[in-house]
């Protein structure tokens, strides 16, 4: 098949969309698709340093970036528009990701122009929490492309059980189904070198370890009121915050640490790659994302991959899964809930190594890229294969599916849609 990516940007500092979309691809390729990307230079605050309209290949997927014009919230682009009218009929299918912006809106438009089939992946904007903010703004876009986009897509893909129910909710008409995503789980740079080498602060101290954007959703402040609760009374505990800082947010997380008398016990340590990574997985105590809404979390598989115990809110789409296999303690959204739960994990190391242990076989063995990759391979053909004229049917499942893909039936609301949950039996 001949499959295109439609996104945004893949620039680093954009977070898990952008590291998922180019993992989605280079597994795709591995298994013998041709698999393009259309993409901007777009990236935070400037522009990437890439060539513009000329495809450049990276781990066999051909990757073309087309400069955005005008408003950077947007991503305005006609030479994407030229490239994607162009290109389009060449497809088989197309994957368009996020809604809201300009380069899934046009490319969801050549898409029904020319009859090829499309899967609109929301990433998290459907969860009632973000779908709130902004609404009279999204309200307008909505009424102007973003329901027909929807209605008129072959699949909606959500990559969580909790992700599909929480949209089903919106009364929205789309037929969803569930494709948990992939992480790279091969060999990491190797650990040989301790936290307090990068963090000289963190020597001989349990350090707790965020990873992820510095941002509103992440459930920062909670997170520094409920350390502030325990590290005033515990001596041996660091906090150390992983990931970049787009939005000038860190300042706002910083003021809550100070209020809370903690701030000489937290390390703002920025975005990691490599062996800084590695070791931050490695050598941390804990993993904590008390979220307000996440609609995967991939830095949460990451921190399992590694052996780490989790403490999550019950807004990160996967806890149930996680919830299910005993491999992290779930919380509401709460200060009291968050401490506690991480309190019990300091003060219980088997059973935080337990859990690091359940947490490590769910990673393997559920959120591997062999899993998704064959169940994203399985969801094209069936989409390429039948007749998705409008959203108005079920979505039928042949009953030729691999063995390792279990279909079953999930409800989604009032929408009158029969979507299938994929995953690995």
């Amino acid at each position: 098949m001949r499959i295109l990516h439609v996104i945004s940007s893949v620039a680093p500092r954009f977070g898990g969309p952008s590291k998922a979309v180019l993992e989605i691809c280079r597994e795709l390729a591995k298994r013998g698709q041709q698999t393009e990307i259309y993409t901007t230079n777009i990236d935070v605050d400037r522009r990437l340093q890439v060539p513009l309209e000329r495809p450049v290949e990276v781990d066999g997927v051909r990757i073309t970036y087309f400069p955005v014009e005008a408003f950077n919230l947007y991503k305005l682009s006609r030479p994407l528009a030229r490239a994607l009218a162009a290109s389009i009929p060449d497809f088989d299918i197309v994957h368009i990701h996020s809604l809201y912006q300009f380069p899934a809106t046009i490319a969801a438009y050549y898409c029904r122009r020319y009859g090829v089939p499309y899967i609109v992946r929301p990433h998290g904007t459907l969860d009632p929490f973000l779908y709130r903010r902004h609404r009279i703004r999204k309200w307008v876009y909505e009424t102007l492309w973003e329901r027909r986009n929807l209605a008129a897509a072959a699949a909606v893909h959500f990559t969580a059980e909790e992700e599909m129910e929480l949209a089903g909710s919106l009364r929205l008409r789309f037929r969803g189904v569930v494709v948990p995503l992939g992480v790279g789980l091969e060999e990491p740079p190797l650990a040989t070198r301790r936290l307090s080498d990068f963090w000289p602060e963190t020597a001989e101290k349990k350090t707790l370890l965020f990873l992820g954007r510095i941002n509103f959703k992440k459930g920062l402040d909670i997170l520094a009121r409920a350390f502030g609760a325990i590290a005033r009374n515990r001596p041996d505990i660091h906090l150390l915050l992983a990931g970049p800082d787009n939005e000038g947010f860190g300042s706002y997380v910083r003021r809550w640490l100070k209020e809370e008398g903690v701030l000489h016990k937290a390390t703002f340590a920025g975005m990691l790659t490599g062996e800084r990574k590695a070791v931050a997985l490695a050598r941390s105590a804990i993993f904590v994302l008390p979220s307000y809404t996440e609609n995967f979390g991939i830095a949460v598989v990451e921190a399992m991959a590694a052996g780490l115990p989790v403490v999550l809110s019950n807004r990160v789409n996967i806890w149930r899964e996680i919830d299910r296999s005993r491999a992290g303690l779930i919380v509401e959204p709460r200060m009291r809930p968050t401490a506690d739960a991480i309190n019990l994990l300091l003060d219980n190391p088997a059973t935080a190594v337990q859990m690091g242990a359940r947490g490590a076989k769910l990673a393997r063995e559920q959120f591997s890229w062999d899993a998704a990759s064959a169940n994203l391979i399985d969801l094209y053909r069936q989409v390429v294969s039948q007749s998705f004229a409008s959203a108005t049917g079920p979505m039928t499942v042949p009953d030729t599916l691999s063995p390792k893909v279990a279909r079953t039936p999930v409800s989604q609301g009032s929408t009158g849609l029969k979507p299938h949950v994929f995953r690995e039996s």
